[in-house]
Parts: C-alpha cells; structure tokens; sequence
C-alpha cells in the first residue's frame, strides 16, 4: 500500500503557481516611471558635459598658464644669454604682475601666490623671497589701482610697472645684504626693470584679449 501511494504521488502533475494579478495604481506606476537614478559615470565624466562658462574659464586660465610657460622657456633659453648694459628682461615676472593687477584683488591674489610658488619651483626665481616679494607687490598695486584708478591701459601697467621696479630694486637689496651681489649693479636691476615695463605694454593687448573669452567684464 505504501509502495501503490507513493507511486501515485510521483505520477500526479504538478500544480503551476499562478501568477499573481495585482497591479500597482496608475498614479505609482507614473511616478515610477518618471524616476531616474543618478548615472554612475566616472569621475572625469563630468568633463565632458560642462557648461559654456566652465568651459569658458577652463579657456581662459589655461591660456593663461600657456603663456606663462612660453615666457618662461624664453626667458631661461633666449633672454638669459641676452645682456644690455649688464641687464635682461624679466619676462615671467611682469606676466604675473600684470595679471595680478588685471583680474582685481580677489582672484589676483590667489592666482600671485599660486603663480609665485611654481616661478620658485620651477628654478627660474632667484630665489625663496621672491614669493614674498611678488605677493606683497602683486597685492599691494592691485589694491591701488582698484581703490584709486579707473581700469584702463594706462592704469594697470602703471601699478603693474611701478611693482616690477619694486620688485627688482628689492630683490637688488636682498642679493645684497646676502652677498650675492653688490652696489653697483643696482642700475642693471633698475634697466631690468624699466625693459621689463616696456614688454608689459607690449603684452596687456594679449592678456586683455584672453581675458575677455565668454565675454567676462570685470567687476570693480
């Protein structure tokens, strides 16, 4: 009897489960299908979908920089062997300044610090002080020409300029008192500065090109 019922329990067809009928109400499912989750791209995908500004910025500053590493490639390799009166130019100096000045007190003083850091990195400066010194300066003729001056060519290489003489007579002092060098070259560190000066206007038709990309006007 045992063997006859399990027999019977092997040859019954099994019974299909039903699939269950319940459905979610219209409103849900329009609600369900309206959420998307966040894509999981990496983390440089959002590179590729910056906006107009963003992408303007990105432009403009890296031109920016772009230039900046072009002067100095000339400065150590072209100028460096270049001497009038015992003095050359000073090219990634007065690049710096003028930006400095050009783009205001806010975003000038961290792009002089910035900039000061990686001139003294990159073994052109001459030496430590020269992040002090062009801070101060950089800074220091920003704040003067935003108070005192109206934005123009004349204004901006003028306090631009008047730091880079500051610049060069101060680091004169300093090689100095260290004894790197002595008073009588005084006058090659001022027409270092005075050709320094005379490239800078030269140079602030580029910049203020550049800084112009997506149409940014500077706020006084």
């Amino acid at each position: 009897m045992a063997q006859r019922k399990r027999n019977k329990r092997a040859s019954a067809p099994r019974r299909s489960r039903r699939k269950s009928s319940f459905t979610l109400p219209a409103f849900l499912q329009r609600k369900r299908a309206d959420f998307k989750p966040d894509s999981n791209g990496g983390r440089w995908s959002g590179l590729l979908h910056m906006t107009n500004a963003q992408r303007d910025t990105w432009l403009k500053w890296g031109s920016y920089v772009a230039i900046c590493v072009l002067l100095c490639m000339i400065q150590d390799v072209i100028m460096s062997k270049v001497h009038i009166f015992g003095a050359t130019t000073d090219l990634v100096v007065s690049a710096i300044l003028l930006l400095t000045v050009m783009e205001g007190v806010e975003v000038g003083s961290l792009f002089v610090l910035i900039s000061s850091l990686l001139y003294y990195f990159s073994g052109s400066s001459p030496g430590p002080y020269s992040i002090i010194l062009l801070a101060v300066f950089g800074i220091g003729a920003s704040m003067l020409r935003q108070v005192y001056l109206h934005r123009g060519l004349i204004a901006i290489t003028f306090c631009a300029g008047s730091a880079l003489m500051l610049y060069e007579i101060a680091t004169c002092l300093l090689g100095i008192f260290q004894g790197l060098t002595y008073w009588s070259r005084i006058f090659s560190f001022v027409f270092t500065g005075m050709m320094s000066w005379a490239f800078m206007l030269a140079l602030y038709p580029l910049f203020h090109r550049i800084g112009l990309i997506g149409g940014n006007i500077w706020k006084e």
